[in-house]
């Protein structure tokens, strides 16, 4: 009931702590109508100073002038009936009505010219200095497009006020005028207090994340946009007072490379659409959204289905039209208030903007919407050497193509494309040509073409049911030779079908199906399929005579021994750790011959290959400088043949020998050089995932952070472009991209991260372990960035997951975890239900010292919360943990004793202090103290903080400072001894402190 005045400002105070949004905006509303019933001006002015920051924050700005008027009008009748805090606040919102008149077309000029002067007289009546008033004559001249200099100079030579804008909000609008003026270098430098956290406010840094996006981008610092886009757009999403951050965000992505990720912010911030009170704001939203869809628009995506205004289904060319249109009408309406063209010029300027990077900026986020874009970026790729000429004459470019596939190049693959595209074409006539052969031979080249596309792909089943159809098609033109070499190849094309990195897919010329399986062991398990021996054998016979009868070339029986040196090489990895003296016969007798023939026949290529599989088994079993020298001499013959193309594999396979040798520098230095190389050639079947994969690893052993951060970002691109198959792989690298993101300081990179997994409907697919290990970690990262509500969630879900799991210890574990974290977020009686699951599962599971120490630090938040009246209650929660102990002891279980005991009567010591039970208090705490030194060395911390708050209770509380000191005296030559001089100086500041008294 609202019946009372003390009831009304309960209820404010309820309602203020509520997040903004139409459940703030609608319950401020109505306790306005609650406090017009009492003549209490106090009541009546919080009332509307709690509606106007609801609108401010809840993207209706426009509506704050109205509620200011009806405060104004108070003010000046009794402004004695303020408190002090609304006082301050009458002068400090003169501004936002300012912003709120400026940013709304329909207000005339001279209207915000009046209160520009109103305010001023105000300030100057009340003795305030005018640096804000300069501020809005700034603001204003910033979108009129007048006398800007002049008024940023008048503004930014007065020094801060009182009723200045806030630090940081004041530094963004400092930034903003250099980025207007192109000194993208300068903005970022006035930023950078803002921007690595000394300096914020509710709405920052995350409104200058937004801001500097394209300037780091245009700066060469592509790692802080990344950090500035996961960590503020977490906080953009979905408000509506962030609007025009939002619109940077998807711009961002627009012109970074990642047009998928910017239709899931679309999708993800589709109820902005309906924010029409903050109209500059909006503008801003919209520009954003037009960059995006232009983009698309240009990349030929016209017809792809997004997200909109609620109500209409959405392409990307009718919601061009449609944010176009509006946008283009809102600027002008600014314009025609104004009397200039500085909004729409603005707004042009944005659009015509390119895309920044040469290839897309690898966010580590997994972006679900619109899949197929992922597969081509609309941008295009980083320049590569020149591309093999392509001839005019078709006879001599499917002459070409076969010279190259011959040499393994990968130029092949485009002139195969090109040949079939021109054999396609409608009114297309074979030409006659001994060289080139019937039109018989070319539909059967053109057939292995598309089942070698496909098994790059990983389409197995597809590639293998195309080689077939090849070799039927090459049996028809008369060519057995080719028949069986396609035949032969589906006998391993399937093999890796269940590999871990789903991965795979075998072209037969080359020396791993994906180049991606090494010396390190991160290609997982290959699988359970069986090698068809006799089938290879009688390949292998069918061969032979078809070799002495003239009708297979050297190159294709090449590819059936190399078909036989997989295959055991497969079989070779599956029975590691300790093949059987068959498979490694069979392995060396299949690799031998294959080298061996290739020597004879001069292929240096696939001499190459070969040694590579001898370099990949001496790695598997731990003969690690074999293999480095090997691999060397790999890319040293190469090297001499001039067949530089292949050494992008082979490059691959000696950075995961070198990462497995402990030699991460050097594994880095090569890992560079195989990506560098594979783009150079344009080897689109390349690894990349992997090997970004691999290189992250290997920056992290050199303590190279920020290139971890980089290489596993790419890696999880290239995992989502590998699409379904791919999920578990790209999740697991997201999981290792959180840890470094975390190590680095950046948790709420690491949240943004987790949270794409868990969004993304892929994640039903992913392994339960996996699933509940991303759940532990977004809750642990959601804790430690004090979102406990939210934690608490991912801890009920993960609970749920692992109830019925065997291991129980994780059980109780998680419901330890997820009772902080309820309690932390002030669900007392949901963190009640979580201490009894946590008990529950301790039963069967026991976690002695886990559970303990969680009992000690609900105790801990028991007394916070409560004061005394919780004592109670929290030395329940400390005997609990005591006999947590006893009767770990009783059965004979192994706990951390010393520091379970030492801490519960640490935490009771500090319950009873709270309580003002001091002498109790400080019994309690001596009595930790010689529990902390059974745990010896290790224990010498949190022995020196008992000692620490025991000073502090005789000292402070007691009075009793001489014995304060002494005690402090010993504990400091005792840190000083034990190697601990950051606890020695906090207990040195203490007995200076005690000293002085």
């Amino acid at each position: 009931m609202l019946d009372t005045p003390d009831a009304v400002m309960a209820a404010l105070r309820e309602n203020d702590a509520r997040p903004y949004g139409r459940t703030r905006t609608v319950t401020a509303e109505e306790l306005v109508d609650a406090a017009e019933q009492f003549d209490d001006t106090g009541v009546r002015s919080m009332a509307l100073l709690e509606l106007m920051e609801a609108y401010e924050y809840d993207g209706e700005r426009s509506k704050g002038p109205v509620v200011f008027a009806r405060i104004l009008k108070l003010w000046d009748t009794d402004p004695d009936g303020f408190g002090e805090w609304a006082r301050h606040q009458v002068f400090w919102r003169f501004k936002w009505v300012a912003d709120a008149l400026k940013d709304t077309p329909d207000v005339p000029l001279a209207a915000i010219g009046r209160w520009h002067t109103e305010l001023r007289d105000r300030y100057r009546a009340a003795g305030h200095d005018l640096q804000p008033y300069y501020a809005q004559r700034y603001h204003l001249a910033v979108q009129t497009g007048i006398d800007v200099q002049n008024a940023y100079e008048l503004w930014a030579a007065r020094p801060r006020s009182e009723l200045s804008d806030c630090h940081a909000c004041e530094t963004r609008a400092r930034a903003r005028h250099f980025l207007a003026a192109g000194d993208d270098a300068r903005a970022l430098e006035v930023l950078a207090p803002v921007l690595d956290g000394r300096s914020g406010c509710e709405q920052e840094p995350y409104l200058s994340q937004a801001t500097a996006l394209l300037a780091q981008l245009r700066q060469g610092r592509p790692d802080e946009a990344r950090s500035g886009h996961l960590s503020g757009y977490r906080h953009a999403r979905g408000k509506a007072s962030m609007l025009s951050a939002v619109g940077l965000h998807i711009e961002f992505c627009a012109l970074s490379g990642n047009e998928p990720r910017g239709l899931e912010l679309l999708a993800e911030n589709r109820a902005l659409f309906t924010v029409t009170g903050d109209p500059a704001a909006r503008l801003d939203f919209l520009t954003g959204v037009e960059v995006l869809a232009a983009q698309l628009a240009r990349a030929g995506h016209g017809e792809l289905a997004v997200s909109g205004p609620a109500g209409t289904a959405w392409t990307v060319d009718s919601l061009l039209a449609h944010v176009r249109a509006e946008a283009d009408a809102l600027a002008a309406r600014f314009d025609a208030r104004n009397g200039t063209g500085a909004v729409g010029a603005g707004r042009r300027a944005r659009l015509a903007v390119e895309p920044l990077l040469a290839e897309p900026l690898a966010l580590g986020v997994r972006a679900a919407v619109a899949p197929e874009l992922s597969a081509a970026p609309a941008v295009a790729p980083a320049p590569r050497r020149p591309a093999e000429p392509e001839p005019e004459d078709f006879t001599a470019l499917v002459l070409r193509a076969r010279e190259l596939e011959l040499l393994g190049h990968p130029d092949s693959d485009r002139l195969w494309k090109r040949v079939a595209e021109r054999a396609g074409a409608a009114g297309f006539v074979h030409p006659e040509s001994a060289e080139l052969g019937g039109p018989e031979r070319l539909r059967a080249e053109l057939a292995e073409q598309r089942a070698h596309e496909a098994l790059q792909r990983d389409a197995y089943a597809e590639g293998k049911a195309g080689l077939l159809a090849a070799a039927e098609l090459f049996e028809q033109a008369g060519l057995p030779g080719p028949a069986l070499m396609c035949r032969t190849r589906t006998l391993i094309a399937d093999l890796d079908e269940s590999d871990e990195d789903g991965s795979g897919g075998n072209d037969g010329n080359e020396s791993d199906p994906d180049g991606s399986e090494g010396a390190d062991g991160e290609d997982g398990a290959r699988g359970a399929r069986q090698v068809d021996w006799a089938a290879l054998d009688a390949a292998l016979v069918r061969a032979e005579e078809l070799r002495a009868d003239g009708e297979l070339t050297d190159d294709d029986y090449l590819i059936v021994l190399q078909t036989r040196a997989y295959a055991a090489h497969h079989d070779l990895v599956e029975a590691e750790p300790e093949p059987t003296a068959e498979v490694a016969e069979r392995f060396e007798a299949a690799v031998g011959a294959y080298r061996r023939t290739a020597v004879e026949l001069g292929s240096e290529r696939r001499a190459a290959t070969s040694r590579q599989y001898t370099a990949d088994a001496a790695a598997r079993q731990g003969r690690l400088a074999e293999a480095q020298a090997e691999l060397r001499e790999v890319l040293a013959q190469l090297d001499a043949a001039e067949l530089p193309w292949h050494t992008p594999r082979v490059l691959g396979l000696l950075g995961q020998v070198l990462l497995q040798s402990h030699e991460p520098g050097q594994a880095v230095e090569v890992f560079h050089r195989a990506l560098a190389e594979a783009v150079r050639w344009g080897d689109d079947s390349y690894p990349y995932a992997p090997t970004y994969m691999m290189l992250g690893h290997s920056c992290l052993q050199t303590g190279d952070l920020g290139g971890a951060v980089r290489a596993l970002s790419e890696a999880a691109a290239r995992y989502d472009r590998k699409g379904a198959e791919a999920v578990e792989e790209a999740a697991q690298v997201r999981l290792q991209l959180a840890d470094v993101l975390r190590d680095t300081g950046r948790a709420a990179d690491a949240v943004a991260v987790l949270e794409s997994v868990l969004l993304d409907a892929s994640a039903a697919r992913l392994d339960v372990w996996m699933l509940a290990q991303t759940r532990l970690d977004l809750a642990r990262g959601l804790s430690e960035l004090e979102e406990y509500r939210d934690a608490a969630e991912e801890y009920l879900r993960l609970a749920d997951l692992v109830a019925g799991w065997e291991d129980q210890e994780t059980h109780t574990m998680v419901a330890c975890e997820a009772t902080l974290a309820l309690a932390r977020a002030e669900r007392w009686d949901a963190a009640e239900a979580a201490l009894a699951r946590a008990r529950e599962a301790h039963g069967k599971a026991p976690q002695v010292d886990q559970l303990a120490a969680t009992l000690r630090e609900l105790a801990r938040l028991t007394t916070r919360e409560q004061g005394e009246e919780g004592l109670a209650e929290a030395l329940a929660l400390l005997a609990e943990a005591d006999a947590v102990g006893v009767a770990a002891e009783q059965r004979g279980e192994e706990y951390n004793s010393w520091y379970l005991r030492g801490g519960s009567h640490y935490e009771r010591a500090r319950s009873l202090a709270v309580a003002g039970r001091y002498e109790e208090a400080l019994a309690e705490v001596e009595r930790a103290i010689p529990e902390y030194e059974a745990g010896g060395g290790q224990a010498e911390s949190p022995r020196a903080e008992a000692v620490r708050l025991a000073a502090l209770i005789e000292g402070s509380d007691l009075g009793r400072t001489e014995a304060a000191v002494a005690r402090l005296t010993a504990g400091i030559a005792r840190c000083e001894a034990a190697g601990l001089p950051e606890a020695a100086e906090v207990l040195a500041e203490l007995r200076e402190r005690f000293a002085g008294e």
